[in-house]
């Protein structure tokens, strides 16, 4: 069931009817289009999906598809179906043109039915069949012009050689009359023959025309010319006239028996003709999903709603046409997710925020997929199938049947309570307005209470705080906001579930430049209570995007170090297996040593058994066994590790006070430098080739040798001494946060943060200090003041902390 019965064209539906229309070739498929209709069949829309999305296919990636000659024949079948009436030549053509498209794209499909490529279509294309010998015939009977062949028969061919040697004849004979006239000065030398009446005339002066004996066909519009057919040429023009009246005559006759062939075939092609309707129709719904980028979602028999990035057909295509080249101007996509667990959801925000392009896009998506065609979302989203549908958008407020617009409203849940039950999905916009707000939030607030009770689906947008409130607390109910930047008060047109949003209403007011007197008065008017339930929906918002954004940055690091920690598992493992090969390969080597040193033992033993003990032969078995311990059992001398020579050094402090020329470093770093001027509490320090002003309470005095062995060290090291700067670079964040600090404390991680920063050339910082009462942020911004390298100072976006952040640029 729909409701109302202007559902199409309040979601734009009848537009996209429209779009599939101009997509059509043929009134073929456009008949189709006015037949589409909305189902809750789950396996027909499956069935219109699968084959839109079979088509899609085909046309980004199949060229050799059909692609004209997609003709309505129908009205030429009907005539056939009479006994004794022949079709026209132009008729003919039409049916063999369109017969030729039909086996064309039988043919395509046929060729493809082995590999499964598109079975949906080459079951559409099942029960179609054109007979190869009708074609046959009537390629043999029509030609490419449309006109009947020459060799259509041969009494025909006989007769149109005829006509052709008559003709010659005939136009041989004028000829030389023209020629003659010509010579006479009775025709001009600009004209030639021409016919009157299917017949050869000349064209004459007219005050000439009875010097040549014939009969006036015609005359000029001026009058000047006559065109005369001379007499002697009667008896020609009539033969070839003749002729041409035995050739209707034939042609006639062909025509007739080519129809009675084609009528006992008309069943089969009337069944062809409609496969090549369908053909049209779903080829334009292919077409308007390229154009849409439109996908098959997963389609589930149950109602149900989970949606990524969905966006409004209808505003996408408004924003391609009108797109100017190079602008990237886009629809913001939707995600939307609504179950058994969270049927309603409660759209909240303010006015020109997107609610109610939100909701038509669910309606208008909705609607295109339960009436067979491929939506633009993303095709991992999951959509289901609702019995009913209804919509109350805008008002059907009427004089004829007394209605105003909250009795239109109170009509339309009337309906909405009757109808609705599990299987039905509702939107409702501005739910409750047209009345006095207090009575229209407690009759919204009842009625949303019976809707929940049955079990429908639904979104509802509305600005009251109790229906925030109820859907709050209650199961089934959700909220959602529509985001808004609170700081420039624009729209972003993103949905955003688990949260009630603010209307905005006094900061858009103030934007519009309302007097401040009244708005104070108006926020006086309207209590502690709402003010403070507005003020704490924006607040929690800036925190959660703010926190959002440091989840984030943790997610990052808790990668990082998961991938090192892996790295360094696989690392150790390969050593502990190399560990294992090494002593593996060391026990092997020496248990064959010992094995090759026992057998050299035991044949020294013998030698000398056998030798009886000469002493030579002893000597020199005994030399033998000497060399091969020398050579085989040396001991390998050990390369010996070179400890790497500590960074750390240790610092000779100097008593007295820091003067121009002092030697100083930072303090708890390795940073050695000379003080090269004094500027009140701050100091120009020179480190290195780095020069940077720096505040007297952080440097330390040393003396002159700790600053000449700090300067001496050579090339291992960096020029500022003690201070690897590869290091600093990564481990420095432009992002400070000095919330929970005390004064003190916070200005002393001021000015390390802002030193460091000066130091690795940083254009940018970012100080996160709070809002609170803002004690915090003035005591920093004082302090910075003081730096005459800070340029800007000024608030972050509202959606990452707005006042609770500053942001620091460098001059």
């Amino acid at each position: 069931m729909l409701y109302p019965a202007t559902l199409e064209s309040k979601l734009g539906f009848d537009k996209i009817r429209e779009l599939i229309k101009q997509a059509c070739i043929s009134p073929l498929g456009q008949d189709y289009v006015d037949r589409v209709r909305f189902s809750d069949n789950h396996a027909l829309i499956d069935k219109l999906l699968r084959q839109t999305y079979e088509f899609k296919q085909i046309v980004q990636y199949e060229t050799d598809f059909p692609q004209s000659n997609y003709i309505d024949v129908r009205e030429q079948l009907s005539r056939a179906r009479v006994e004794g009436l022949a079709l026209t030549e132009a008729e003919f053509f039409d049916l063999k043109l369109a017969l030729k498209t039909i086996q064309d794209c039988l043919r395509f499909l046929e060729k493809r039915e082995d590999d499964t490529q598109f079975p949906y279509l080459s079951e559409l294309a099942g029960p179609v069949s054109v007979d190869k010998n009708l074609i046959a015939s009537l390629d043999r009977i029509i030609d490419d012009r449309g006109l009947v062949r020459d060799s259509a028969s041969p009494e025909l061919a006989s007769i149109r050689r005829r006509i052709i040697s008559e003709q010659a004849n005939l136009r041989k004979r004028l000829d030389t009359i023209v020629r003659q006239a010509r010579q006479n000065g009775w025709i001009p030398d600009d004209l030639n023959l021409t016919v009157r009446g299917g017949r050869l005339v000349i064209p004459i002066a007219a005050e000439h025309k009875r010097k040549i004996k014939g009969f006036v066909h015609d005359e000029s519009q001026t009058g000047q010319t006559v065109f005369l057919e001379p007499a002697e040429v009667f008896d020609a023009n009539n033969e070839v006239r003749e002729l041409e009246y035995a050739e209707r005559r034939e042609i006639y006759r062909i025509l007739l028996a080519l129809t009675d062939q084609i009528r006992p075939h008309l069943e089969g092609l009337k069944r062809a003709v409609g496969f090549l309707g369908q053909i049209d129709f779903i080829r334009a719904k292919a077409k308007l999903a390229v154009q849409l980028d439109a996908g098959m979602p997963m389609f589930q028999n149950r109602p149900v709603i989970n949606w990524t990035s969905a966006r409004h057909p209808l505003l996408l295509l408004s924003f391609m046409k009108h797109q100017a080249p190079g602008e990237a101007k886009s629809v913001v996509p939707l995600s939307i997710e609504l179950n058994e667990q969270q049927r309603i959801l409660i759209i909240s925000g303010p006015n020109a925020g997107g609610k109610s392009v939100a909701l038509k896009t669910i309606g208008l998506i909705q609607y295109m997929l339960q009436c067979g065609l491929l939506v633009p979302l993303a095709e991992y989203s999951d959509m289901g199938v609702f019995q009913n549908l209804f919509i109350d958008i805008g008002d059907e407020q009427s004089l004829e049947n007394d209605l105003s617009t909250y009795s239109s409203h109170l009509t339309a849940m009337k309906q909405f309570l009757i109808g609705a039950h599990k299987r039905t999905l509702f939107l409702i916009d501005e739910f409750g307005t047209g009345t006095e707000p207090g009575l229209g939030g407690a009759v919204a607030e009842s009625i949303l209470e019976d809707l929940n009770k049955s079990g429908a689906y639904g979104v509802i947008n509305t600005h009251y705080t109790n229906l925030k409130v109820f859907a709050d607390k209650t199961p089934g109910l959700i909220n959602g906001a529509m985001r808004f930047d609170g700081e420039h008060l624009e729209p972003l047109y993103q949905l955003e579930i688990g949260r009630p949003g603010s209307s905005f209403a006094f900061e858009i007011a103030q934007k519009i430049g309302l007097p401040k007197g009244v708005i104070d008065r108006a926020k006086e008017k309207l209590g502690n209570q709402q003010v403070n339930f507005e003020k704490l929906l924006k607040e929690l918002d800036i925190e959660k995007r703010v926190f959002s954004e440091k989840n984030l940055e943790i997610s990052i690091n808790q990668r990082k170090v998961a991938q090192q920690l892996a790295e360094y598992t696989a690392l150790k493992t390969k050593l502990d297996n190399e560990q294992k090969q090494l002593i593996n390969d060391a026990k092997q080597k020496a248990k064959a040593l010992v094995q090759e040193a026992n057998q050299r033992i035991e044949s020294t033993i013998r030698e000398i058994k056998e030798n009886k003990a000469e002493r030579d032969s002893t000597r020199q078995v005994r030399q033998e066994l000497e060399r091969f311990e020398q050579k085989e059992l040396k001991t390998e001398v050990m390369t010996p590790v070179e400890k790497p020579r500590s960074t750390e050094l240790e610092f000779e402090t100097d008593s007295g006070a820091i003067g121009v020329g002092s030697y100083v470093r930072l303090a708890g770093q390795n940073a050695i430098g000379e003080v090269l001027a004094l500027r009140g509490k701050d100091a120009e320090v020179r480190i290195g080739d780095l020069k940077s002003n720096i505040k007297l309470n952080r440097l330390e005095k040393v003396s002159r040798k700790t600053f000449k062995e700090a300067t001496d060290v050579r090339d291992d090291r960096p020029r500022s001494q003690g201070m690897d700067m590869n290091e600093k670079m990564l481990n420095f964040s432009f992002n400070l946060d000095i919330r929970g600090k005390r004064g003190e404390e916070a200005i002393g991680e001021v000015d390390r943060f802002f030193d460091d920063a000066l130091m690795l050339g940083y254009p940018e910082l970012r100080i996160v200090h709070g809002k609170g009462d803002g004690i915090l942020r003035t005591l920093v911004r004082n302090h910075l003041r003081g730096y005459k390298q800070v340029g800007k100072m000024e608030d972050e976006h509202a959606d990452r902390g707005g006042a609770g952040v500053t942001i620091v640029k460098m001059k």
